[in-house]
């Protein structure tokens, strides 16, 4: 202890100032000495984190390269030959189109895009294969398209980089624009999804095509959901559509009103065709006629729902093949666009067609005619219509298709419910004689 008093404590003058400058100088000492070692570890560590960031950085964007599902010499090969139109030279169809079709994989995208092909025209599709309803459909409609030689690109409307690529890679003449967030009552669920694929999906698209040289010719699928509350019937492309009852058809009249913009600003020729609840083989499983055949067959209750005062819900029900021949007359007859590369040189067409089937038919009757082609009766539960913008009853007028399109449809309900009940035993492999499915 004495010691240590002394070494603190020095007994002279002379020894505290030896003893200060000696420990102040192996203080200063050692303070240079920490601190230079530490400025190389500072330096060591900068030097490693740099080499991580750039090895991070090298590995990210390799594994995004690899990982991608578009780009590379093949890919491009791939688009070229599913692009280039096949129709004998010297027809009386002319060259042929080489169409882009948004939502190839959906629906009405599979059905057109096998038309296209059918006549020789060149197509290429693009879809994201989301998971609204069972992406295994969409996939098999993807097989059946790529048996038909249509290359379908997995991607999204809203990637400007993968649009801007394909429009270098091929100078489409016309894009078949069916890609959209369908349904009325899931956007109660999901608002957004709409907002991001009907609005913010259809202007990263129209930026494309108007930036396009040479510009394509617009067609794209609006809905009948935007006559709204609109009370005259039939439904004219003359009445209102300022009072949506939905948010999905809200986004749709909304893309009236964009591609309109589009159309005055850059000359883009753009047709919008508003469908009337379409059917058929490869529809949409959350589609009510869908949604009750399966029911039906597996023994389930269906919902029918009804308006006020017990008025059955009518649909102006349109078969598939119909809607087709609607979208190939409305490419066919689209005038050219007349901007280059984002600038417009004179007005282009901007038209806008219902395409329906002009025989609204009530919910309850297309239950009976699915009973009758399946065998099996149906356990209805009838309840009142909610309040998630549905409509009670849609008609279309069509006269104006009719007039500048040639469109006619000669599909009945019963007719198109017969082929659709056909497919679906087919499709997932229903065996009536034990009332199970093999492929579910």
């Amino acid at each position: 202890m004495r010691v240590l008093e002394e070494d603190l404590y020095p007994p002279t003058p002379g020894k505290v100032k030896v003893e200060r400058a000696g420990a102040m100088s192996r203080h200063l000492h050692r303070c240079f000495a920490s601190t230079g070692t530490m400025f190389l570890w500072a330096l060591f560590l900068v030097a490693m984190t740099a080499t991580y960031l750039s090895v991070h950085s090298f590995v990210d964007t390799s594994s995004r390269y690899f990982a991608a599902s578009w780009g590379g010499l093949h890919w491009e090969r791939q688009i070229r030959a599913s692009a280039s139109p096949r129709r004998p030279p010297g027809s009386a169809e002319g060259a042929g189109l080489s169409v882009l079709v948004t939502g190839a994989a959906g629906f009405v995208g599979t059905h057109c895009s096998l038309a296209l092909r059918k006549r020789g025209d060149g197509v290429v599709g693009i879809d994201n294969f989301n998971s609204y309803y069972d992406p295994s459909l969409k996939k098999a409609r993807r097989a059946l398209l790529g048996s038909h030689g249509v290359f379908v690109v997995e991607g999204d409307i809203n990637d400007g980089r993968l649009l801007a690529k394909l429009f270098d890679v091929v100078p489409f003449t016309h894009v078949l624009h069916l890609a959209a967030q369908a349904g009325v009552r899931y956007a109660m669920e999901n608002p957004a999804s709409y907002v991001h694929s009907n609005i913010a999906g259809l202007v990263s698209l129209l930026e494309a095509c108007k930036d396009a040289d040479p510009q394509p010719a617009v067609v794209w699928a609006s809905s009948s959901s935007v006559y709204g509350l609109n009370d005259r019937v039939p439904f004219s492309e003359a009445h209102r559509t300022d009072r949506p009852a939905s948010l999905y058809a809200a986004t749709k009249k909304a893309g009236e009103e964009i591609t309109h913009t589009y159309n005055h600003i850059y000359g883009l020729s753009v047709t919008g065709l508003r469908f009337f609840t379409v059917y058929g083989p490869w529809g949409r499983p959350d589609m009510a006629y869908f949604s009750f055949t399966r029911n039906i067959l597996q023994g389930k209750p269906i919902t029918v729902y009804r308006g006020r005062d017990h008025v059955d819900l009518a649909r102006d029900f349109t078969y598939i093949d119909d809607i087709v021949r609607g979208c190939l007359a409305s490419l066919d007859t689209a005038g050219r666009s007349t901007g280059t590369g984002g600038k417009k040189r004179g007005p282009a067409p901007y038209r806008i067609f219902n395409l329906g089937n002009t025989s609204p038919v009530t919910v309850p009757t297309l239950v009976s005619i699915l009973e009758r082609y399946l065998r099996v009766k149906a356990k209805r539960n009838v309840v009142e219509m909610p309040g998630n913008g549905d409509v009670p009853y849609t008609h279309a007028n069509i006269s104006l298709a009719r007039e500048q399109l040639g469109y006619k449809p000669t599909t009945s309900l019963e007719m198109g419910l017969k082929k659709f009940v056909r497919w679906y035993l087919s499709y997932y492999g229903y065996n009536r004689g034990t009332h199970t499915f093999r492929n579910s």
